[in-house]
């Protein structure tokens, strides 16, 4: 069986670009998810180990949607060799059921860690710049006008949280964040006089 494993990290993201790459393998099914690549409790790729069997084949469109450092991947794809599954991953043209496979797996992983380590290092270097020349804001807080409107649409139960997230662009924890800023300045002020 031909088994695709797609992951985006956010909610916000979209796994069509991931199938479209993979489109040129006849996928008899998917596993799908929307979750960061550093938990490595992934509900679906834990289905995705639980159901591969002996001479199926897993395509991932890069090795960065099964895992984010060389230790996980390594982890991974010994679990699905032991089960007599081979990885194809389309865009590093691997397959590891091939010795050169293999290798290059090995390889490739080390240097993928490698350069990821270089990425975060600069990043923080830059930071550290930034905050020392207070240049550095952090992220910016997302604000949505008449959120008072969009409260009154959710007490009414015209539309879920989630379904309002979506069309606001923005995640559930920032409407959750928004809704409670609006309810408290809904709040009467008290003032004690002596």
């Amino acid at each position: 069986m031909n088994i695709a494993y797609i992951r985006v990290s956010t909610t916000d993201q979209n796994t069509e670009r991931q199938k479209a790459n993979l489109t040129k393998y006849t996928i008899d099914r998917y596993f799908e998810e929307k979750i960061s690549g550093k938990n490595t409790d992934r509900p679906e790729l834990n289905k995705l180990l639980a159901f591969a069997r002996n001479g199926d084949t897993v395509y991932i469109d890069d090795f960065s949607r099964l895992a984010r450092n060389t230790k996980d991947l390594l982890e991974i794809i010994e679990t699905f060799e032991a089960n007599g599954v081979q990885v194809i991953s389309n865009k590093e043209r691997l397959d590891t059921g091939t010795p050169q496979g293999k290798l290059m797996l090995t390889v490739m992983g080390a240097i993928a860690a490698f350069e990821r380590e270089l990425l975060l290092e600069r990043q923080r270097e830059g930071i550290k710049a930034a905050k020392q020349a207070g240049k550095y804001l952090g992220g910016q807080r997302k604000q949505v006008p008449n959120i008072a409107q969009h409260y009154e649409r959710y007490m009414r139960r015209e539309t879920t949280k989630p379904q309002l997230a979506r069309e606001l662009g923005i995640s559930r924890p920032t409407l959750d964040r928004l809704f409670a800023e609006h309810l408290a300045q809904q709040l009467p002020t008290t003032s004690t006089s002596a």
